[in-house]
């Protein structure tokens, strides 16, 4: 019995949406639906699983833009970000229009998140962190049982969120990153909003921004 995970780009912005599952009950969780919900649904029936919920990281167009539309289709509830982002998900349509996407609908979600919270997929237990500074209201989900965690735009490889958002905030990512994501252990595997997969040990290493210690040269 594990967690499983699929990751979809989607949208201009190639965002990593992750569709997850309970490889025993087969229910599954799709976080971020930034868009191509078509493309979704058909990851989804090939890997015959049953979506449950949708779960989001923060409210940013690339990862929500799809969120609305196919909870209706998929008829379930939206889980998340933590209410912080409030602002980000009702400014959506003026985001659709800053970022040259389709209009995109405000929204709220159905549940929204909490540090310490535990979302259930299926037989599986993710755990939410509350980690501001690339939005306040960010979260990130992590499986202890597979040691995988889904951050969103937090932390990636080699680099870290922007903080030049409104209510983005350089020296709060970073406290985020090594007061939450680094206790969890060097050989977490993260899947980041963007681009190639890494590990919490690696990026304490070689992250320019979040590194232990830089050399000097």
């Amino acid at each position: 019995m594990s967690l499983q995970y699929k990751i979809v780009p989607v949208t201009p912005f190639q965002q990593n949406c992750s569709i997850i599952w309970c490889d025993e009950t087969h229910q599954a969780a799709i976080i971020d639906p930034g868009g191509d919900i078509q493309q979704l649904q058909q990851v989804v029936e090939e890997l015959g699983v049953n979506v449950t919920q949708l779960l989001l990281t923060h409210g940013h167009l690339d990862h929500v833009g799809g969120t609305k539309p196919l909870s209706q289709i998929l008829n379930v509830p939206i889980i998340g970000p933590q209410k912080n982002d409030e602002f980000w998900l009702q400014g959506l349509p003026r985001q659709s229009e800053m970022f040259g996407f389709p209009m995109t609908e405000a929204f709220a979600p159905t549940q929204w998140l909490n540090d310490g919270d535990v979302v259930n997929v299926g037989n599986q237990a993710l755990q939410v962190f509350h980690t501001p500074g690339h939005t306040p209201g960010h979260v990130i989900f992590y499986s202890a049982d597979a040691n995988v965690a889904f951050v969103g735009d937090v932390l990636f490889k080699g680099g870290i969120g922007r903080t030049d958002f409104p209510q983005g905030d350089h020296p709060t990512l970073v406290n985020s990153i090594k007061t939450k994501l680094w206790p969890l252990g060097n050989e977490v595997t993260f899947v980041p909003g963007h681009g190639p997969l890494s590990t919490f040990g690696h990026e304490r290493v070689t992250n320019p921004f979040v590194a232990d210690e830089m050399p000097l040269y």
